[in-house]
This record gives C-alpha cells, structure tokens and sequence, in this order.
C-alpha cells in the first residue's frame, strides 16, 4: 500500500502533467513592430502595463532595469533593444510579459500583445537560415496559422544568451526579493500599475 506522501507526490505529478497538457501548443503572441512573435505559453505569468522602471547601473542597454511589482522586484528586457531594433516610446499599449524562466522571474517589454493562439508543433517550421541580424538567434521556428506566419522564439536564448552571467545576476539578485527603496534612477516612463491579464 502506498503511503499518503507517495500519493500526495503522486497527484502532485498528475496534476503537473495535466497542466502541462493544457498548455501544449498555446503560444502568447505580441508585437515588435511590424512583426508578431510568440513565445510558449507555459513559461507566462502575467501581463501588466508599463510602469515606473528603476535603473540598475552597468547593466546591457536592453535591460532597462527592475519594477516593483506587488512586492517583487522584477527586472526588465526591452526586447525591441536585445533585437537591436530602434527604440520607442513607451505609450499606454507597451506591456509587459512577465515570464518564469529557471525559477526566476523576468520583465518582457514588447509593444502590445495580441491574443493567446494555438499553433501545432507539425505547423512550426525550422526558421529559415537567412541573414546574421540579431533576433534570428533567438528564433525557435515559424509558426503558421491560417495565412498568417508568427515568429516563435526560444525563451532560454531570449533571456541567458550573451550577458547570461550579467542577466542572471540581475535576475537572482531581484527575484523574490522586497522593494527596499532603492536610490537608482528612475526612467521616464507611465507608472500603470493596471494588471491585465494574469495565465
């Protein structure tokens, strides 16, 4: 007879199993731009509007630092600038996609989302190998629906690639920690502090 721990582990794993299969080709889909991206569902958290970002000096310029969300401090990735991709003003449809990466948690600045869409593994195909720019190295495959094709990336090069020592360091410095009144500089951008979706 198995004892309570082995099935407490044991639903534990079910249920883990469950909720994986619930999120199997849902991808989170935002824009750059004039392009569209997606990144796996599973590793979302939540979504919230662009809000007061503190600096954190000698930091890569495309992280713009962290945010002080509900107690956590969050660092934060313009993705428009790990793309290498001119800058743009934050407005009232930046959000950002905060992702759970290797149990630590990370800002994505992107210039809005679009929805939440299914895309089969058999409609993502290999990313094509043209050019040298910047994002292609974070490009998982190209995922079609309808007449439509989305960029999927790959979170784990997204986020460690390069400065992976530098950004882990941010991250594992900041995660779960409380806000404790830092004195860095704030960047100009609009505190909305509007949730507005949580996965």
């Amino acid at each position: 007879m198995q004892s309570f721990s082995e099935m407490e582990a044991f639903d534990d794993d079910l249920y883990d199993a469950e909720e994986e299969d619930t999120m199997k080709d849902k991808y989170l889909t935002f824009r750059i731009g004039k392009e569209i991206y997606g990144i796996e569902i599973y590793y979302v958290i939540e979504i919230v509007g662009i809000q007061k970002i503190t600096g954190v000096p000698d930091m890569p310029d495309y992280v713009k630092g962290v945010i002080n969300l509900r107690g956590q401090i969050i660092p934060v990735m313009d993705v428009r600038c790990r793309f290498r991709m001119a800058e743009k003003e934050y407005n009232d449809r930046t959000c950002i996609i905060v992702v759970n990466m290797e149990d630590t948690g990370i800002g994505l600045v992107v210039d809005t989302v679009e929805e939440v869409t299914d895309i089969p593994a058999q409609e993502i195909s290999p990313a094509p190998k043209i050019g040298k720019g910047k994002r292609n190295r974070y490009i998982r495959g190209m995922g079609k629906t309808g007449d439509e094709v989305k960029v999927i990336l790959d979170v784990g090069k997204l986020l460690f690639e390069d400065d992976s020592e530098i950004l882990s360091e941010i991250m594992g410095g900041g995660s779960g920690r409380k806000n404790t009144g830092s004195h860095s500089t704030e960047k100009d951008t609009k505190d909305t502090k509007e949730i507005f979706y949580e996965i």
